[in-house]
């Protein structure tokens, strides 16, 4: 059999995997674990991308009534903000109440069409070079981890009200130019180049339109380089245990707090309802 976490021949009676290290590599259970968190398992940033787009329907739905229709394309099919706050939204506003989860459930809200479009758009590109690079687990663990990192880091600056799956995105940015950095050679190069001109893109947006969460968009790249620099990419590391481990973990936190908000805002929306 293959070792389900290096991927080497060994034999399926195996006490320990004599390479990795992997105890009772035969398992059936560990065999579907490492599995599962092998890359190209699942469609991850497909699964990001629809579960974004639930939560952006969702909050619509929950005000429908309150929706902005404005003619200005950055605001138009907007949710409330009463809706973003019981779906997750983020800031000092929601930490004030004791809401500290909503630094993980915030990047999965939007707040309006073109904003939930070019985030995801940037997404579809972004995501596959990281997957590819660093692998599943790790992957998510950027995606998710720097998403929160960049909102802890606005919430640190004073920022009231925040949404988005920007902060994670400019996590996959700081990961790619870590990646480029260190590869070096002519590809590396080049990687790296693309992933400045994205940041030089970030900091203009930033710059020119105003109620852009630049905090949150650098606490991204920062923590997306850090953790870049301290799990590796595949060409120099594999991925082990611990990232699947880690990786488990980030999904089962997030999974549960996502439905945790659903259930909440559909709770508080049938009461207004019922009243």
């Amino acid at each position: 059999m293959l070792c389900p976490n290096c991927r080497r021949l060994i034999s399926i009676d195996e006490p320990a995997c004599p390479y990795c290290g992997l105890a009772k590599p035969g398992s059936r259970l560990k065999m579907r674990f490492f599995t599962f968190f092998s890359a190209g398992a699942i469609d991850v940033v497909k699964a990001i991308i629809v579960i974004n787009a639930f939560f952006y329907i969702f909050s619509i739905l929950l005000s429908p009534t309150a929706m902005s229709l404005s003619p200005n394309p950055l605001t138009f099919l907007s949710p409330s903000d009463r809706s973003l706050f019981l779906l997750g939204a983020t800031g000092t506003i929601p930490i004030a109440y004791g809401r500290w989860w909503t630094l993980l459930s915030a990047s999965f809200l939007h707040g309006g069409i073109l904003h939930i479009f070019f985030n995801m758009a940037a997404l579809s590109q972004l995501g596959p070079f990281v997957l590819r690079e660093f692998g599943f687990s790790r992957f998510v663990i950027i995606y998710l981890c720097t998403g929160v990192a960049g909102f802890f880091l606005s919430y640190l600056a004073g920022i009231p009200f925040t949404i988005g799956a920007s902060a994670s995105i400019c996590g996959l940015i700081g990961a790619i130019l870590y990646y480029g950095k260190s590869r070096g050679g002519f590809y590396g190069e080049v990687i790296y180049r693309q992933a400045m001109g994205w940041v030089v893109g970030l900091v203009l947006f930033g710059v020119l339109v105003p109620g852009i969460n630049n905090w949150a968009h650098g606490g991204g790249i920062i923590s997306g380089i850090l953790l870049a620099f301290l799990m590796g990419y595949q060409e120099k590391k594999s991925e082990n245990q611990l990232h699947r481990v880690l990786a488990a973990g980030c999904i089962v936190v997030t999974l549960f707090f996502l439905l945790w908000v659903s259930l909440q805002a559909m709770y508080y929306f049938f009461s207004a309802v019922a009243s």
